[in-house]
């Protein structure tokens, strides 16, 4: 498999969507960041502390669901909200209103901006399929489909664990491995057999904490150091590198 730059004993690819197939993870950052910096303003007054879309964002928010993220991000401000429900209003001053401006937000932001997929990785994704190994989308977007359809992606993907199915399965989402060890199973194959290819904190430590394989960490922001941190067994800027060799497992 080195052709791939990947052990010899993987049998199934798992990659993750936003900032890995798809130019998305900057969009979804500035969806959060007016997301949360409204709720701050109201909150705190002028003088807020804005949200980080680059630190807050890595730390709490990326690769997480989006309750999760609301959760997490809100207890580092020392702030909690009730959980409210999922029709809550966007802006509702619940877990769920407020992950639902975010969703407003980007979707609106999607519809206005497009999608663009990374050329690199769909170039890597059907040379994995040519080798013959079988791939999933394992991302906690409720947006999955309509963002590989508008790509024109989904043929790409033997099994699609994303936002919605783990919400039907009760999966609890990154940096747990449940979603990621779902795909694997669909697909037919031991965690071992599976590569995880990723680009969020939460992502490697799922990753290393489902005893995956083998673990890709994609960097588009220039956090090497973290992603080794949190588990990568490899880092690269963008996935046509293992197609040349470099960074690739012998």
């Amino acid at each position: 498999m080195t052709e791939l730059g990947l052990p010899q004993t993987i049998l199934a690819c798992l990659f993750d969507l936003d900032g890995v197939v798809t130019k998305t993870a900057v969009v979804h950052a500035a969806a959060w960041k007016e997301t949360f910096d409204a709720f701050l303003r109201e909150r705190e007054g002028a003088d807020f502390r804005p949200f980080d879309a680059v630190a807050d964002y890595d730390e709490y928010v990326d690769g997480r669901p989006r309750a999760d993220g609301v959760r997490t991000f809100l207890a580092s401000r020392g702030i909690e909200l009730p959980e409210g429900g999922p029709d809550d209003p966007p802006g509702a001053q619940t877990v769920n209103g407020v992950g639902n401006r975010k969703n407003e937000l980007v979707l609106r932001k999607i519809r206005t901006e497009g999608v663009e997929a990374y050329d690199g990785t769909l170039r890597y994704i059907e040379a994995v399929r040519a080798a013959g190994l079988k791939t999933a989308i394992v991302s906690s977007s409720a947006n999955t489909l309509d963002v590989l359809r508008s790509i024109d992606a989904e043929r790409l993907f033997d099994v699609r664990i994303d936002g919605v199915v783990a919400r039907e399965r009760k999966l609890p989402g990154k940096p747990h491995p449940d979603t990621f060890l779902a795909a694997a199973h669909e697909l037919g194959v031991e965690a071992k057999q599976a590569t995880v290819f990723e680009d969020a904190l939460a992502g490697m430590d799922a990753g290393r904490s489902g005893h995956f394989g083998y673990v890709v960490g994609v960097d588009r922001v220039g956090q090497s150091d973290a992603l080794y941190a949190h588990g990568a067994d490899v880092v690269v800027k963008d996935l046509a590198e293992l197609l040349t060799g470099k960074g690739g497992a012998a």
